[in-house]
């Protein structure tokens, strides 16, 4: 779906509060509980996978040298962020001696961090509009967009499933899912 004029642009612009605001509410989950060091875990998460690089996407769908260049600063940028989660939630469980990656959410974290890594440095080193050394290739530029985006769609129902294991409030889940479900037409599908 591809949306354009001014509808396009409220969704782009509210895609990072969006993620901003449900990224925060997350980190106070299970209701009732303060701010805490592993709070910035889904905050990150959440603002890289969905504020950032869903950004990126959408930004990417307008065309064009300015909108590429922001695409990828608003995608590298997500991924870094999705980095700082990751950072996170290992000296977490490193502090209460805790083992990594033994759930499904972590191993689909683990697995979405490797893809940005890789789908991010592809992208710039053969598809940057100024220095890319394959930056006309159609198959390599398929590959990037429809691997990131599956990487973005994977990030999402990561997030989502690391909530459900802190949330037990289903308007909660719904004020986080819903709007994943409708960015989907707008990222993900061409």
């Amino acid at each position: 779906m591809r949306l354009v004029g001014k509808k396009y642009r409220y969704v782009v612009l509210t895609a990072p509060w969006f993620a901003a605001i449900a990224g925060f509410m997350s980190g106070l989950q299970p209701a009732g509980v303060e701010w805490r060091w592993f709070s910035f875990h889904p905050l990150l998460m959440t603002m890289g996978f969905v504020g950032m690089m869903a950004n990126g996407i959408m930004v990417k769908k307008l065309g064009g040298y300015v909108n590429t260049k922001i695409h990828a600063k608003l995608s590298l940028a997500g991924m870094f962020m999705a980095l700082g989660g990751l950072y996170v939630i290992y000296t977490n469980k490193e502090w209460y001696g805790r083992r990594h990656f033994t759930s499904a959410h972590s191993k689909a974290g683990l697995l979405c961090l490797i893809g940005c890594v890789l789908v991010g440095t592809a992208g710039t080193v053969f598809l940057h509009p100024d220095w890319g050394i394959s930056k006309t290739n159609k198959n390599i530029r398929l590959c990037h967009k429809w691997l990131a985006r599956a990487v973005v769609l994977l990030g999402w129902i990561t997030c989502f499933a690391g909530l459900q294991q802190i949330c037990y409030d289903n308007y909660f889940m719904a004020f986080y899912g819903l709007p994943l479900l409708a960015l989907v037409p707008v990222t993900v599908v061409p």
